[in-house]
């Protein structure tokens, strides 16, 4: 498999993310680790997690998918196998949340207890906080580089200008830079991403590691008509896209399918991968047959005719 570098981070990376949300939530225990093995089998090793996931389940606190994780890479003795990214910001209760110095200091050293490693490859701020100083945080990521538990950090959910500003103050004081970026990117969100964070991050050289890549669902086809999504884990992330201009995207994904013979989110996956600048999308499975149409995905090759017709499609936006 050919790997992608991941920025200017030194890091090397296979073309799809596997997306840890579901670890500990919507796949249990048993089921995490054959979702693991299968990837590790068949060379994805670049694994994304985060120290607030699952704390939205009812008596959950936070920490559930690291500890699954670190289990998994414990009983397998995998740990140098795979590049584990995880991130620090969001709100655990208790008022730990934020991005300031000493409370990334404090979090590393729980993601690191229940990832049970030494070191982080990809530490990623989850969320800006605009109330600490950028150099306090990025301050705060050096020292954790030059102790060697963190290889190199990224940034989720930050806008345009503040990513910039965040480069502008790394550049100014020698401070390690945002290597990653992690948006919201899919055929059905395209704008926030491309209006401004794409062209400065292939400016700057910075990975993209997108996000709700199949939109939470809606561009496996699945969601075909309004309210489908009710009662569902991701009723609230889906709604958004039941609408007219979504169904149509739908229907242009199935032609592009139909003739590659494959399947919706396999297409939509393999434009990702195709887009320029784009490391590496990210995306959940629950089953091991989700996760082999994931991996097909990866390995679609869409020829430019379909590349065409998709950002056609796509182009003016689904959201209700």
């Amino acid at each position: 498999m050919e790997l992608r570098p991941l920025g200017r981070s030194g890091l090397s990376v296979p073309p799809l993310c596997f997306g840890g949300n579901v670890l500990g939530w919507t796949a249990d225990e048993p089921t995490s680790f054959a979702l693991l093995d299968r990837l590790l089998a068949e060379g994805f090793t670049f694994i994304d997690t985060a120290d607030v996931y699952s704390r939205w389940v009812p008596g959950h606190s936070g920490g559930e998918s690291e500890t699954i994780l670190g289990r998994w890479m414990r009983e397998r003795g995998c740990r140098d196998r795979i590049v584990l990214a995880t991130k620090v910001g969001m709100d655990m209760g208790d008022g730990r949340k934020g991005l300031k110095a000493a409370y990334i200091e404090r979090a590393v050293e729980d993601s690191l207890r229940r990832l049970q490693t030494d070191r982080i490859d990809l530490y990623q701020s989850h969320e800006d906080d605009p109330e600490t100083p950028i150099e306090e945080t990025l301050g705060a990521y050096d020292r954790l580089i030059r102790a060697g538990k963190v290889r190199a950090i990224g940034a989720s959910n930050f806008s345009a200008a503040r990513l910039q500003e965040a480069l502008d103050v790394a550049a100014r004081t020698g401070l390690p830079r945002y290597e990653s970026l992690q948006p919201e990117y899919s055929l059905a969100a395209r704008q926030g991403y491309e209006a401004e964070l794409e062209p400065l991050c292939r400016r700057e050289e910075i990975g993209v590691i997108s996000y709700f890549s199949l939109a939470a669902g809606f561009l496996t086809g699945k969601y075909r008509e309004a309210g489908a999504a009710a009662g569902r884990a991701r009723e609230i992330r889906v709604s958004p896209y039941l609408n007219p201009k979504g169904f149509a995207l739908l229907r242009e994904i199935d032609a592009v399918a139909e003739a590659q013979g494959a399947t919706p989110a396999q297409v939509a996956l393999a434009w990702l991968v195709a887009r320029p600048g784009l490391t590496a999308p990210i995306a959940s499975a629950t089953s091991l047959p989700q996760l082999d149409e994931l991996i097909a995905g990866v390995r679609l090759t869409l020829d430019p005719a379909a590349i065409a017709r998709l950002d056609a499609a796509s182009r003016d936006g689904i959201r209700a």
